[in-house]
């Protein structure tokens, strides 16, 4: 289980053939100056210490692939364009393992950026472009604003709130509580708002053409990002594939011609983007989910390790994580985790209704039933419980006992009134693996491949390791268009087993 946070991987608009390239009124790149800091304070950089260790163990850990050095050279070049410092060794850049295009940055020169994003980018400048706009926000200190408004709310319940948050909109809540227990950690990566992202690309474009990169790269990267969540809505059969409320940037599509145009007001002629040797350092990078930590293959959940699996419906996203799963569609979400436990499963499902109603107040015992599940014990009840946006809910949980010292949970979460529709099917589907199912479970990665004579974008995505949609992400992976052709000796990027 890979975690994630929702911050490159905002929701998008899908927009037919690609991606619009007229900005929304108003939202034009502004030719006022970004107020920042000249130096990272001392309360800064401890802060940053102390939360470096917990974000990376919340976020899949360190990157153990030879692309971390490489990531780390071009993150503390863009770095230093920052007002922040001119000394390179004053930031730490990390590679994330992690299957969710993203990345973000703390205070005390802390820059992430995921594995899977990189994946996604094309060229030097583009990965410059994204590190740049995180660096951005640390130098206007745009987290130290937003924590200021998060500690003003009222923090209930432990485990899981995020999903009762998401059901009706109450954002705020969950993207504090995303990570299932409130940390000072956590409190660094909350969402942004619209102006401090256009704050944010503003400056990530200054710093791109004060190190000699094309400043245009970063509305280039918004471009494919922006058509890579259409995609994963086309294969999930939902608009998007991160709904709005779990949005923490504006739209990226509406980004792409703001950013462009902040591009062209910085006069810059630098025409930079190092392709050849950017693509060059994504042969054999990790590409979706770690098998390790769990993969979806064909709607179905599977993890070797903990040899157990479940199927979800059409319709709904899935976002892995390392301490649970969580399962989206427009109406329904639920939550898959798992723990140590004494043998009495009923007990362990009250714990966890206790913990979602949270320190404010404690709930009766919940009436629960008891069953088995493809030779599973289950015990399930559900409860009422209400948002602090006042909006009631319905909460079911499902507790499978796996062993006498671990047991799983399923926890459903849907407006008050509304069935558990198609996710009933994922609460019938838990099942143990067989060794031999357990053992055919590969991962994907990146492999490169250098254009022949009459190879094309459909006969080269044939080898795309995938059993659907198979020209529609070679060419989102490849920055290319519907109808573009390729140029023999150019080289592109295939996801292989």
């Amino acid at each position: 289980m890979t975690r994630f946070l929702k911050h490159w991987g905002a929701a998008l608009i899908p927009m037919a053939g690609g991606v619009a390239l007229l900005a929304p009124q108003g939202n034009a790149a502004s030719t006022k100056p970004v107020q920042t800091v000249s130096a990272m304070s001392a309360a800064e950089k401890a802060e940053g210490a102390k939360a470096h260790p917990e974000l990376l163990k919340e976020f899949g850990g360190l990157y153990a692939g030879p692309q971390a050095a490489y990531v780390v050279q071009v993150g503390r070049k863009i770095a230093v364009q920052s007002s922040l410092s001119n000394q390179q060794g004053d930031f730490t850049i990390s590679l994330l393992n992690s299957s969710v295009n993203n990345a973000f940055a703390i205070p005390g020169g802390y820059v992430y950026v995921t594995r899977q994003l990189m994946g996604l980018m094309n060229d030097e400048a583009e990965l410059a472009g994204v590190l740049g706009h995180e660096i951005g926000h640390v130098a206007a200190q745009h987290g130290k604003k937003r924590q200021s408004a998060a500690t003003r709310n009222t923090i209930l319940g432990v485990l899981g709130q995020v999903l009762i948050g998401q059901v009706a909109g109450d954002s705020g809540l969950g993207g504090l509580l995303q990570k299932g227990i409130g940390t000072g950690a956590q409190l660094l990566t909350l969402k942004y708002s619209r102006t401090q992202e256009y704050e944010a690309d503003d400056l990530g474009v200054q710093y791109l053409a004060k190190a000699g990169y094309d400043p245009a790269a970063l509305s280039t990267m918004l471009a494919s990002l922006a058509a890579q969540t259409a995609l994963d809505g086309q294969v999930s059969g939902t608009p998007s594939s991160i709904p709005e409320w779990a949005s923490t940037h504006p739209d990226p599509g509406a980004r792409v011609s703001r950013a462009l145009q902040s591009a062209q007001s910085t006069g810059s002629k630098a025409t930079l983007r190092n392709k050849a040797l950017f693509i060059s350092n994504l042969e054999g990078l990790l590409y979706g989910d770690d098998a390790a930590q769990g993969i979806v293959m064909d709607r179905q959940f599977m993890h070797p390790g903990l040899k157990l699996k479940f199927t979800v419906p059409e319709g709904y996203a899935v976002d892995n994580q390392p301490d649970f799963v969580t399962i989206s569609g427009q109406s329904a979400k639920a939550q898959f985790g798992g723990g140590r436990y004494d043998g009495n499963l009923d007990a362990y499902v009250q714990g966890l209704f206790q913990q979602l109603a949270g320190q404010g107040g404690q709930i009766g015992a919940i009436p629960l039933q008891r069953t088995t599940i493809n030779g599973l014990a289950a015990s399930y009840g559900s409860a009422s419980m209400t948002n602090s946006q006042g909006s009631r809910l319905t909460v079911t949980i499902i507790g499978y006992a796996y062993s006498p010292s671990t047991a799983y949970q399923l926890m459903v979460v849907t407006p008050q009134g509304q069935s558990m529709s198609d996710l009933v099917t994922t609460v019938n589907s838990m099942a143990r693996m067989t060794d031999q199912e357990a053992a055919g479970v590969k991962s994907r990665k990146i492999h490169l491949v250098r254009v022949r004579a009459g190879d094309t974008p459909a006969s080269l995505s044939q080898q795309m390791a995938y059993g659907d949609h198979q020209l529609e992400r070679f060419l989102v992976l490849n920055g290319l268009r519907s109808g573009d052709t390729l140029t023999p000796g150019t080289t592109v990027k295939l996801v292989v087993f």
